[in-house]
């Protein structure tokens, strides 16, 4: 990767030009360590159910090694924030909020215990978010972890195809590529791929990264993205990044020039490979299997029509595994209603809004243009994934983008320092 994304800091150094005398400068970035904590974080959100490996691990050691990724950043993050100093955070404080809902209802036990221990589980991970808002100031210092750290994820995938491209592309997929050593699935792979490669193409439009080290991430990333042939994460990141390329048009040269060529690239493919891209976009599926969305509208049909009770309603049966009578919800907004009732769903779509309305009100900027990406992202798979009410790569995301339109710790008067009084000679003191 470029010697910008690698060093977390803008070309250059750190920015102590102008600094008033006698006002502090503004705090330094956030130590190593923190990375290690959001890298824990995006551990705990891999999930533990996915395809076959080729190495059998029992889920009950999947589960342990994440939740214990979990408890291991929550323990460093407070070791790192023993003063508990917290920023403001209208992200976090709405997350803090979804967890009264979602303790309501999984107290029910109509979801069983597990309901209280991904209650639990929910809890650390907003806990571990508010000792991490410390170090929020609006950098890109948590872009370049989140790309790390899925780039590793990613290279697991590659690795497993390598070794064994019969357990990583299975027919019970479809041909997909899916984990082979860590038990991901292909829309958990395309999403991964999506979101860095995303990233990665704004940092080198905005030059906080070279060519060589963005092609480095980029174009593996994106073999793996068709090789998964996942729909909801190709769009998102052609939306995505027309919407936060759109929002730099008017301030970057270098934007306005990669969106005119972008455009330009994407009609002659869309001449030129037309019949590709639609047998690519098919997957093989019929017009109506397609237009019910590969059976997602049967079950939403079904968890929309089952009878609930003015308490179901409002609060949800408890947090679950996201599915309904065996089969997965596959939408965010349908999971959250099922699990957290229509205050689960009036809390995750203040989230969305509070997120939106705060990058629209930002300046152009590349954090912004960053956040936009990330927002839109998570909205449009929102749905056809679940994820946006429970601890999941989908409030990662969102954190990152929360961590992006925060504003910058503002710098401190030093403290004016004590001037020894005189002593006058008692010859020359006033004798009255």
């Amino acid at each position: 990767m470029g010697q910008d994304l690698r060093r977390g800091g803008p070309p250059g150094g750190a920015d102590t030009a102008g600094t008033p005398p006698g006002v502090e400068q503004r705090p330094a970035g956030p130590p190593k360590l923190v990375g290690i904590v959001w890298g824990l974080l995006i551990l705990n959100t891999l999930g533990s159910a996915g395809a076959k490996t080729i190495i059998p691990l029992p889920r009950s050691l999947i589960q342990l090694v994440t939740m214990g990724a979990l408890v291991a950043a929550f323990t460093l993050a407070l070791a790192l924030n023993l003063r508990l100093r917290i920023r403001p955070s209208a992200y976090v404080l709405l997350l803090t909020l979804l967890l009264v809902p979602s303790l309501i209802s999984s107290l029910q036990l109509e979801s069983g215990l597990g309901a209280l221990f991904r209650c639990t589980r929910l809890a650390l991970f907003v806990g571990t978010l508010w000792l991490l808002t410390r170090w929020w100031d609006g950098g890109l210092t948590f872009v370049r972890h989140h790309i790390r750290m899925y780039f590793a994820v990613l290279g697991s995938v590659a690795a497993g195809a390598i070794v064994s491209p019969g357990a990583a592309m299975p027919e019970t997929y479809g041909g997909r590529l899916v984990g082979a050593l860590w038990p991901l699935t292909p829309p958990q792979i395309g999403q991964y791929a999506a979101v860095i490669i995303g990233l990665t193409v704004l940092l080198l439009v905005g030059r906080r990264t070279d060519r060589a080290g963005a092609t480095v991430v980029i174009v593996p990333s994106l073999v793996l993205l068709a090789m998964t042939h996942t729909r909801t994460a190709t769009l998102g990141l052609i939306i995505g990044l027309v919407l936060a390329i759109g929002s730099l048009i008017l301030t970057s040269a270098a934007a306005r020039r990669f969106f005119t060529w972008t455009v330009l690239v994407a009609v002659v493919a869309a001449v030129g490979f037309a019949s590709a891209l639609r047998a690519w976009f098919l997957r093989g599926q019929s017009q109506e299997n397609l237009t019910s969305l590969t059976g997602r509208a049967k079950v939403w049909d079904a968890l929309l029509a089952a009878p609930r009770t003015t308490g179901e309603k409002l609060f949800g049966m408890g947090l679950g595994d996201k599915s309904f009578g065996g089969l997965p919800i596959d939408n965010s907004w349908l999971a959250v209603y099922h699990e957290q009732g229509w205050t689960g769903v009036t809390l995750v779509a203040a989230i969305i809004v509070v997120l939106g309305g705060v990058a629209l009100l930002r300046p152009p900027s590349l954090p912004r243009a960053c956040a936009i990406f990330l927002i839109s992202y998570c909205g449009i798979a929102s749905y056809t994934e679940a994820g946006l009410g429970d601890a999941s790569p989908y409030l990662l995301h969102l954190a990152l983008a929360a961590a992006l339109l925060a504003a910058p710790a503002p710098a401190t008067p030093l403290a004016a320092p004590a001037v020894p009084r005189r002593r006058v000679p008692r010859w020359a003191q006033d004798r009255r």
